[in-house]
């Protein structure tokens, strides 16, 4: 293989490899073995023609695409692998130069790593607040933890009460025609939530078991399903049954049952100081954004518009993996509410380039700084992990590859960094 590097604007870089011929011949040996069961030719059993028979009978090009495959990533690679000072932040774009049996050159021309130019990181002053824990903040998580530990319990001698949890099958209709996903069976429904269409709940309160009640609803103007927008609808509902939870009192004796704190003011000084660790995770999680985003306004950098499009990608593939994990897909979220993948990119374009403009800032700064790290500091970082976890640092470590403990120094260098900005910066 022999290549040319050419720098162009707005740091692209122009690789033109002309590939050794028994490169490109290989490469097309691999196609012909990896395509040939999908020919078949008088005389021959399908997948067993000779690769001479099929490059005499279709010519060698039938080859081509699949040897390109191959062969062309394998070569930009190796350039990458050579040159390493040009850092790609997007796929190259490719063009055939010259292509035959025994000859291929190709150009690959590709968007680099941007120049980041560094401003001032050190003597700025910041302003931060002091993480303070309120009566009423404990008093809430009390109530939580309290609700969290209760109990659904039917009731049969009422009717349905605002707060209470009721079973109902539903059927709607506009104009009394049923409309799609206006019916359902064995509904929980907690009355008072506003989850249903305004109007819906407050009718449902009031009804006994085994009651059956049509309701008259309208769908709100602004509703994500247009044909049903500002409607008037029946719902036809039978109410099945109605719980309400029964949360335990706090005395010392529920302490015991929902914690491992004999006593309420155990239980309560515990929850102060998890609040109080939030909080201050919390803080300084954001005075350390503050530092970056003051930083990085102080630096110079012009972001190629294809690495906002990679974080935007990047941003809505985690939102739909979200919703996955919740069981709901992506498609069906679109459909329900009626936003579309384009107005994601939208909504998520600031906050995009905002993201790539923060990690250009920290790989700047951590090429300026040079900051170290010891094999010793990673082995006290797992160390600290394997105590958590009830294990000794031989059982612990064992399952930790390589990768992984490059992902631990990187997480020991950015702790280290952001250390390194309070203690030669300002702040209040």
């Amino acid at each position: 293989m022999s290549y040319t590097v050419e720098k162009l604007e707005k740091n692209k870089v122009k690789i033109v490899i002309k590939v050794d011929s028994a490169d490109w011949q290989a490469a097309i040996q691999k196609a012909y073995e990896k395509t040939k069961k999908n020919y078949q030719i008088g005389g021959f059993r399908k997948g067993h023609v000779p690769f001479k028979v099929l490059a005499g009978t279709y010519g060698v090009g039938i080859f081509f695409e699949d040897a390109l495959d191959i062969i062309l990533p394998e070569q930009y690679g190796a350039v990458l692998d050579k040159e390493k000072d040009i850092e790609p932040v997007d796929r190259p774009d490719i063009d055939i130069n010259a292509i035959s049996d025994s000859t291929l050159e190709f150009t690959a021309t590709v968007q680099c790593k941007p120049d980041f130019k560094l401003g001032k990181y050190t003597g700025l002053v910041f302003e931060t607040e002091k993480p303070e824990v309120t009566e009423d903040e404990i008093n809430a998580e009390v109530q939580s933890k309290l609700d969290a530990a209760g109990a659904w319990v039917p009731i049969t001698d009422r009717a349905a009460q605002k707060g209470d949890t009721v079973v109902i099958d539903y059927s709607g209709s506009v104009d009394g025609v049923k409309f799609e996903g206006g019916t359902a069976e064995k509904q929980n429904l907690v009355l008072g939530s506003g989850s249903f269409i305004p109007g819906f709940e407050e009718q449902v309160i009031g009804m006994n078991i085994g009651e059956e009640r049509d309701i008259v609803v309208k769908f709100p103007k602004d509703y994500h399903e247009t044909s049903l927008a500002d409607k008037d609808a029946v719902f036809a509902i039978k109410l099945h049954e109605i719980n309400v939870k029964e949360v335990p009192q706090l005395d010392d004796e529920s302490v015991k049952d929902i914690s491992e704190f004999d006593t309420v003011a155990d239980f309560k000084e515990s929850i102060k100081k998890d609040l109080l660790a939030k909080k201050t995770a919390s803080v300084e999680s954001k005075l350390e954004n503050d530092i970056i985003e003051k930083i990085a306004n102080e630096s110079t950098v012009e972001i190629p518009e294809c690495m906002v499009d990679n974080q935007i990608e990047e941003m809505i593939y985690e939102f739909e993996s979200r919703l996955q994990y919740q069981g709901l897909k992506a498609e069906d979220y679109y459909k329900y509410t009626g936003i579309k993948r384009d107005d994601l990119k939208k909504q998520y374009a600031d906050m995009a380039k905002k993201n790539v403009l923060f990690r250009l800032t920290l790989e700047a700064l951590l090429k300026e700084i040079q900051i170290p790290v010891s094999d010793e500091e990673i082995n006290e970082k797992i160390a600290d992990m394997a105590k958590e976890a009830g294990k000794t640092f031989e059982e612990y470590s064992k399952y930790m590859n390589d990768e992984y403990k490059e992902y631990l120094r990187r997480d020991i260098i950015t702790n280290k960094l952001f250390e390194y900005l309070k203690n030669n910066n300002t702040i209040k």
